[in-house]
Formats: structure tokens, sequence, C-alpha cells
């Protein structure tokens, strides 16, 4: 049985990897300060008597007195929304939280994943993206304390591997969805699922010609838990995301037509720095963790349309 610690564990991801984790025989701990996060989600582990909840925010440092195994390194708004509406402290939640967690990690000698993002990509100028590409990012726009904050974090995560020989993990996160998502994060699927089901009209930003890649989030923390517990010299950064590749449009007219919804789509003006394109090469997954995703979109949204009529009643 592992001791593990999980930051942001009230959130999205999170909390399906604290379920997952807690469902797997471990003992977690979760920190959470509630910003995106909210204790519905871990309503089915809340009485766990080996799940543990502490309202904590990661910019402050934290000590424990019971040995840690492992840590995994959730902690940031990741819809722009969230982060937009609170910049500075989205930028402070990325640097100080990976820094305090890293100083956890080296003194409990335990296992730290990091949970970054493709939008370390930006915009991307190489397509798909491969984990050696350096990125085509804006430091300075609107979206540069999510993006930047991210890349920082990374950075950190390689200095304490290469200065206090920590063991590391990195992973980009691509596009992820699913039951637990918030209905007003400002993400496209929950969007679209949220306008559909309303009879609201369907916003797409741009042309809608632009794509991304969506991973359903079961997948995806799959492929979390099996890097964090890959060989200790294989640290990163991987991406992990599914490769199918769908436009906007594609998107929406899929969600209008699962949910059996009369909504029309219209167009508003692309937001500054939003990515044309987004699509992972996940070589790497495949041969190192021996990973892939299995769930279909249509199958996924299937799911996720579910929770989102529960969730709006």
């Amino acid at each position: 049985m592992k001791k593990i610690l999980i930051t942001g564990g009230a959130g999205f991801l999170g909390s399906h990897l604290c379920e997952k984790l807690i469902n797997s025989g471990n003992k977690v701990i979760c920190i959470d300060n509630y910003f995106t996060g909210s204790k519905e989600n871990l309503l089915n582990i809340l009485n766990n008597p080996n799940f543990k909840m502490i309202q904590h925010d990661v910019t402050c440092p934290l000590d424990f007195n019971i040995h840690i195994d492992q840590i995994y390194n959730l902690a940031c708004p990741a819809s722009p929304v969230h982060y937009q509406s609170n910049p500075i402290q989205t930028t402070k939640t990325s640097v100080l939280g990976a820094i305090n967690m890293l100083e956890l990690a080296n003194k409990e000698k335990a296992k730290i994943l990091q949970a970054s993002t493709s939008e370390v990509y930006g915009d991307p100028e190489v397509h798909p993206q491969t984990e050696d590409y350096w990125g085509h990012v804006n430091p300075n726009g609107i979206r540069s304390c999510y993006d930047e904050g991210k890349r920082c974090a990374e950075s950190l995560f390689f200095d304490y591997w290469r200065q206090y020989q920590i063991i590391i993990k990195v992973m980009r996160i691509f596009n992820t969805y699913g039951p637990r998502m918030d209905p007003n994060d400002g993400r496209v699927v929950s969007n679209f699922i949220v306008q559909a089901i309303r009879g609201e009209s369907i916003t797409i930003y741009g042309d809608g010609t632009q794509t991304r890649s969506f991973c359903y989030v079961d997948d995806l923390i799959e492929g979390m838990v099996s890097l964090m517990n890959s060989p200790d010299e294989f640290i990163g950064p991987i991406n992990l995301g599914n490769p199918t590749e769908f436009s906007m449009i594609e998107l929406a007219e899929l969600v209008v037509r699962l949910v059996g919804s009369t909504s029309t789509i219209v167009f508003k003006k692309l937001p500054m720095d939003d990515p044309r394109q987004r699509k992972p090469d996940i070589s790497l997954a495949k041969s190192h963790l021996h990973w892939q995703p299995f769930i279909s979109l249509e199958d996924g949204l299937k799911e996720t349309i579910s929770y989102f009529r529960k969730r709006l009643q």
C-alpha cells in the first residue's frame, strides 16, 4: 500500500485519479483550495478510511509528519475562464506550487509527477506535436499565465532532477473531457454540451476549422498512473492524449446529434493566441508505457452528456 499525495485532487482530473488510486488499494491524501475543485467530485470516496482531504493552497509550503511515497502535482486551473480570472495567482500556482511540491518530494524521497499540458507547445508550427518540439508560445499574451507557468514548472522539475536526483515524471496532457467537468469552465466540450442541452446556439470561435484531439478522462488517468509507475529512469516529458483529430465544426455537429438538440451553430471572433491545431504524437507513450486511448469520441461524449443532463437538472 502506497501513501500518495495529490494536489488539485478535488478537480476534474484529480478526483478521477483519487478514486482510481483508492480503488487500487492505496492511501490517498488530497490537497485542494477549492478554487475550481469541489468536494462533490469526491463523494464516492470521502468516507473511505484510506482517503484524507486537506484544504490547502499549494502556493504555501506543506509539511507532513507522515511519509509520502508518490506525489501527483495537478493543482492549477486548466480552463481559460478560470486561469484568466486571476492570472497572477495562476502563475503562482504553477511555479510556487511546483517548488513547494518538489521540496516536499526531496524531503520525503518521494517520486513526483508533474501534470503539464499541451499548451507548452502554444500555437504549434509542428504538427502533430512531438515531445522534442520546443513550442511557439506568446510569453506575454492573455494565455501566458497558464502556458508559461506550466513551462516554468517543467523547467523546475528537470532542474530538481539534475541537482537533487529526485525521481520525476513529466506528462503533457492534451484536451481531456468527461464526467465532473464544470459546466461553466469555458472549455469547448462543456460549452457545446451545455448549449445543446439548453437548446441554445452552439458558439464556435473562429471559422470552425481549427482542430483539437479529445481524450476521455478514463483513458488519460490510465496513462497518468502508468507513467508514475514506469521505470525510474523514464522521466519524460511524454504526451498523453488521443491522436484522433476533430475540427470544431465536427465536434459541434456530433454533440448536437448525440444530444438530439435543435441548436444551430453561430460563429464569433477567435480569441487571441488560440491555437489553430493540436494533435499529440503518442509514439513514446505507446513504446514506453504500452498505452494508447481506447474510448472513441462518440462513446465518451455519450457518458459526458449523461453526466451534464443530471448536473443541469
